[in-house]
């Protein structure tokens, strides 16, 4: 009974009808852009094609038409979460659902109301989806509900967050700054650790948008996930705290001076999980077999000095090319980093800029070669292990055969928005006495 409650209210919700009206055109766009660009790289209409190998439909068109659903989840759907508390409070009528539930129930009703609401708003997407796969384009299932996944947790969280600060602040408009500038400071942290690099860049693995990037890469890590649960489990707990009535001030202060240690704990022990699943077709993620079983035989630990600055492309090609491999396979790997500045534009001659040290079992190697397969070679060296032989590549690619028109997914643009008006404009049916 609650729930249907909160469903209607969302239904009745302004703020609902405006982003779920607004998902149809943004997902349409992204889908009809994604595709063209990748009929292009296809070679469709004459271009010139790209490397076959290389047209992974995960890149091309998966995870960019989802990105509607990222700025979605960035820039609307807090706005819908916040209205769902907020109004509540503003009218009282929060103090008369409090007569047949407690805080804790209701806040937790929200939540699921939020978050079926959130991925029923995937409609949209899966359209656009069923459109690529009828019209001849290939869908990886794993990575693509990998995707999926990654939105819903990030329509959780955003939910969460959008609860939690209408329960704390004293109006919807206050709540909406609190969201946003919590949103603005993951961007911040992201910045910091592109430049900075270090213990920032460690932390900003857990912000949603990095977090989200690593499902649109097609790895899925436990760590991730078990942070991303514990802040959004951290956030209701602060929000039902909050909507109790017969709490002080002294008494929620207390109880969120317990949340936040428990959620300190929970963190510093989530962060150390390494389980990993790479879900992408083409194992982007991960070593060839043979690479891995020769990685995973080596029992000893791998010590990597890393004197390149953040900002350095050869860092980069290093972090997605082999460390995070290595983390994912190797059972003890450590990364230090000892670049003093953020480019490699000012540091000395003397400094050794650009050498990767490698250590293991007592001897060392120096390399400035960013290639995996020359990283590889250095740390078999070290571990005076032959190296196995070299794996050809096995994914055959998915080049696109076919063009966007000028008519498809007209379905997205005009009749989901107002299908969307029908269904919110529409009366509630009235049970008969």
């Amino acid at each position: 009974m609650l729930l249907a409650t909160q469903f209607r209210e969302l239904r009745a919700s302004r703020a609902f009808l405006v982003v779920a009206a607004l998902l149809g055109p943004l997902v349409a766009h992204a889908a009809r852009t994604a595709m063209q660009a990748y009929a292009e790289a296809s070679g469709v209409g004459g271009g010139a094609a790209a490397l076959t190998s290389a047209l992974s439909p995960l890149d091309g068109f998966v995870s960019p038409t989802f990105g509607a659903y990222a700025v979605a989840a960035m820039l609307l759907f807090p706005f819908v979460a916040i209205r769902v508390v907020s109004a509540d409070k503003e009218s009282g009528a929060h103090g008369i659902v409090l007569q047949a539930a407690s805080a804790r129930t209701i806040v937790a009703l929200k939540f699921i109301a939020l978050l079926v609401t959130w991925i029923v708003l995937f409609t949209p997407g899966i359209i656009a989806l069923l459109y690529w796969r009828g019209a001849g384009g290939h869908l990886g299932p794993a990575e693509t509900l990998g995707v999926l996944a990654g939105h819903v947790l990030r329509g959780a969280f955003v939910s969460a967050l959008g609860i939690a600060c209408a329960a704390v602040a004293e109006s919807g408009a206050s709540a909406a700054v609190i969201a946003l500038a919590v949103t603005i400071g993951g961007w911040a942290i992201d910045f910091t650790a592109s430049v900075q690099g270090g213990w920032v860049a460690e932390f900003a693995r857990f912000t949603p948008d990095a977090a989200l990037r690593n499902f649109e890469r097609g790895i899925i890590e436990s760590s991730v996930i078990v942070v991303s649960v514990l802040v959004i489990a951290a956030l209701l707990a602060v929000a039902a705290l909050w909507l109790d009535p017969a709490r002080s001030m002294r008494a929620r202060l207390r109880g969120l001076a317990l949340i936040v240690f428990a959620l300190s704990i929970g963190l510093d022990s989530a962060g150390r999980l390494r389980s990993s699943w790479d879900v992408s077709e083409d194992r982007r993620n991960s070593f060839s077999d043979a690479d891995a079983a020769a990685l995973r035989a080596i029992g000893e630990p791998l010590r990597i000095e890393v004197n390149l600055g953040p900002e350095d492309p050869r860092l980069t090609d290093l972090e997605r090319g082999v460390f995070s491999k290595l983390r994912r396979t190797m059972r003890d790997v450590q990364l230090t980093y000892t670049a003093q500045t953020s480019t490699g534009l000012f540091e000395g001659s003397s400094t050794g800029y650009g050498d990767v040290t490698y250590h293991l079992g007592g001897r060392s190697a120096v390399s400035k070669s960013s290639i995996p397969q020359v990283v590889l070679e250095t740390i078999y060296g070290l571990a005076q292990r032959t190296p196995p032989v070299a794996e050809p590549n096995a994914y055959p690619g998915y080049p696109a055969t076919f063009n966007a028109g000028v008519t498809e997914l007209i379905v997205l643009v005009l009749v989901w928005p107002l299908l969307v008006v029908a269904v919110c404009v529409a009366p509630p049916r009235r049970r008969s006495p």
